[in-house]
């Protein structure tokens, strides 16, 4: 793994890769889960659009950040690069320590289903279907087998204290149930990221606080969180925070 170029300590990169290794107990340094360096997204057009503009981020395991921006910023166009939906145009991604831009895109594929948990806006859960069956249907297209999957399902509800709710259907959940249903689907394949894009903006605030809480949790259990949004409640509830405005990143 090459080594990251050395800054000055006014350069935006050097600030955004300052963030401490993880060392586990047996002494053990992990790589971060997420590391960019020097990303660049550039879209055909007339003149060119850099939608990202030399981006460099590190963040280490249990970390929870909150990545903001105005509209037209290039938030959407980081999360897609994060979550493997899109590759960058040059520059490094690591994900737990994997260089991504050079896999194929089975590769890529299969390391997005198992390391990366999605958690959206909207929920996209099957109205007919239970919500133990909404959730076991995050494991339909990955490797593990079928034995074991509602039982992985109930687990992974009961982790967001929802297993009360596992036989209902979605219709009958409130808002904020139905988002913590959404993150019992993402949790199922236990990822290493939990990516997030504007996950309370359907909620009121009472449900935003629960939603809020539970990331909390989350995180003291050394899941890593990364949620996109342009609400001021939501971001001051991370543990750190980035902003983007025309492509750059900086530390908030």
């Amino acid at each position: 793994m090459p080594e990251q170029p050395v800054t000055e300590p006014g350069d935006v990169r050097g600030r955004l890769a300052t963030q401490p290794p993880v060392i586990e107990p047996s002494g053990i340094c992990r790589p971060p889960v997420i590391e960019l360096r020097d990303v660049c997204r550039r879209f055909p057009a007339r003149p060119p659009v850099l939608a990202l503009r030399e981006v460099s981020l590190r963040v280490e395991r249990g970390d929870h950040l909150a990545i903001v921006g105005p509209s037209g910023s290039g938030k959407s166009t980081l999360l897609n690069v994060l979550g493997l939906l899109d590759r960058p145009t040059s520059g490094s991604y690591l994900l737990d320590g994997t260089e991504t831009t050079t896999l194929r895109d089975g590769a890529r594929t299969r390391l997005r289903g198992d390391r990366i948990g999605f958690v959206f806006q909207s929920f996209h859960l099957l109205p007919h279907r239970t919500v133990a069956e909404n959730v076991m249907l995050a494991e339909l297209y990955g490797t593990r087998t079928r034995r074991g999957r509602r039982e992985r399902a109930l687990a992974a509800l009961e982790r967001v204290g929802l297993g009360h709710r596992a036989g209902f259907t979605p219709g009958r959940l409130s808002g904020g149930e139905r988002q913590r249903a959404a993150i019992a689907r993402a949790l199922l394949g236990d990822p290493s990221l939990l990516l997030c894009d504007e996950p309370t903006g359907n909620l009121d605030s009472r449900n935003t606080d629960a939603v809020l809480d539970l990331f909390d949790e989350l995180r003291e259990q050394g899941l890593t969180i990364v949620v996109i949004t342009h609400e001021q409640e939501v971001s001051e509830r991370a543990r750190r925070r980035v902003r983007i405005t025309d492509g750059l990143l900086v530390e908030a």
